[in-house]
């Protein structure tokens, strides 16, 4: 290993840097309020093809992908696309996003998704590959009635404040018809 790169890992773990400030510095555009969760891959040899919007989520284990090297080996040239995601979007985890898809404004894309195409706004998209099940008023007028029959738990259920053990076991408990709704 060389002195730099030594260095640079030694920076590394004594100043971490959150994904979203790692993203921008290699040069992809993000906007305000964006979280992106452990395991996302961004397309670092096409970055500059990727947008993400405001207001985003992106779950554990996304792939956005703004190339496709299997055109590489027979016609020599490698296919990309640009990948637009809008504002106020949630990436579900383990979902795929292929070059040259836009996913419009205020849209979810369901965990294990693959986004061949684009979404358009105001969508609930799921699947392999991924369609339109649903407007997001449908899908949040069926979760706001789902909160009247679930438990609901506020922000001292979380990891981020701390929960104790004797929580966990209440949610769990609280939740055996099937699930809840935490802050």
């Amino acid at each position: 290993m060389n002195i730099k790169r030594l260095v640079i890992n030694i920076y590394r773990f004594f100043c971490p840097i959150d994904s979203v400030t790692m993203y921008r510095r290699m040069g992809v555009a993000i906007g305000k309020n964006c979280k992106i969760q452990g395991g996302v891959i961004i397309d670092y040899s096409h970055y500059w093809h990727i947008t993400i919007g405001e207001n985003v989520t992106i779950a554990p284990c996304v792939h956005i992908l703004a190339h496709d090297a299997s055109t590489k080996l027979h016609l020599g040239y490698t296919k990309i696309g640009k990948v637009d995601i809008g504002n106020n979007v949630f990436i579900g985890a383990g979902s795929i996003i292929l070059p040259g898809v836009s996913i419009g404004e205020n849209s979810i894309i369901g965990a294990g998704s693959i986004v061949n195409r684009n979404i358009p706004d105001n969508s609930v998209a799921v699947g392999n590959p991924a369609k339109v099940v649903s407007n997001l008023d449908e899908f949040l007028n069926k979760n706001k009635k789902l909160t009247n029959k679930y438990p609901q738990f506020g922000d001292e259920y979380t990891l981020r404040e701390n929960i104790s053990d004797k929580m966990k076991h209440e949610m769990n408990l609280l939740m055996e018809d099937g699930g809840g709704f935490v802050k």
